[in-house]
């Protein structure tokens, strides 16, 4: 399945040229490819099981933790932001730590200030649509293969971070509120992003909004697959550290292999959102 958009849908609508400060030479994200997606799905997984595992197994807390990961993605951003382009071994490991952390603010929420699922799972898909609004305002533009400048390279990282948040919430309630269970919630979200790409072959549904309607439900569907593998209850049992090593092991080949192919560099002109 391939979503596209070209420059002419992303462009301003008014005609005006999007703001632009300190751009960088290249994009700063990768090409959605079938590649991507795997890795999203993946980094989504490791961040429901590592968060768990640093939870139960170092001691620290929930809260401890939360820090511990907010200053070791701090550090992942800021070399990030630093590059001048995509570095493939660079930016995943910036997706896979902001999931963690996403992950994190969501249970902080439920489990420490025991704020109900309905409300959190509210709060934070009102934070991610005032985050595209600002960032379409400012930049006239959501595409990523216009994540060329930092403010919006700023803001593209802000709004991952709100999809994880929001993806953790929304899973944690439809599988736990709702009871469906691991497997058939895993179902669901799968059925949910199928149902995107059909939306958008057969409605017409805009390319940078199905890649972003898609990208927060990869969360839930990871999250929810990483519960099933791991907990004893209604899942495989094969724990968090099984779990989590596995699905690591499995980004690092991928990131390897797209270091050497270089498959997932966007060119500038290239308009691609979704790949699969």
């Amino acid at each position: 399945m391939t979503y596209e958009t070209s420059e002419s849908q992303a462009a301003p609508e008014d005609g005006r040229t999007p703001r632009s400060r300190h751009r960088p030479r290249e994009i700063k994200v990768p090409e959605v490819t079938l590649s991507f997606w795997i890795i999203k799905v993946l980094c989504t997984t490791v961040g429901r099981t590592a968060a768990d595992l640093l939870n139960e197994k170092a001691g620290l807390g929930l809260t401890g933790v939360s820090f511990l990961l907010s200053a070791l993605l701090a550090v992942a951003l800021v070399v990030q932001f630093r590059t001048k382009a995509y570095r493939v071994g660079v930016y995943w490991p910036a997706v896979a730590l902001i999931s963690v952390v996403g992950t994190l603010i969501s249970d902080n929420l439920t489990n420490t200030m025991g704020v109900p699922l309905e409300t959190s799972t509210t709060v934070f898909a009102i934070v991610l649509a005032v985050v595209f609004i600002v960032w379409y305002q400012r930049e006239r533009t959501l595409s990523l293969h216009h994540i060329d400048t930092t403010s919006r390279e700023s803001l593209y990282w802000l709004a991952v971070l709100f999809t994880f948040a929001l993806g953790t919430a929304a899973g944690d309630l439809v599988s736990e509120r709702i009871d469906l269970g691991y497997w058939l919630s895993a179902v669901l979200f799968a059925a949910a992003i199928a149902a995107v790409a059909i939306a958008h072959f057969a409605l017409d549904l805009d390319a940078v909004w199905s890649f972003w309607i898609a990208y927060i439900l990869t969360r839930p569907l990871g999250a929810s697959i990483g519960d099933y593998l791991s907990q004893p209850t209604d899942g495989l049992g094969l724990g968090t550290v099984v779990t989590s090593v596995l699905f690591l092991a499995v980004i690092l080949g991928l990131v390897i292999y797209l270091s050497v192919t270089r498959r997932d560099v966007a060119e500038p002109e290239q308009a691609t959102e979704f790949v699969a």
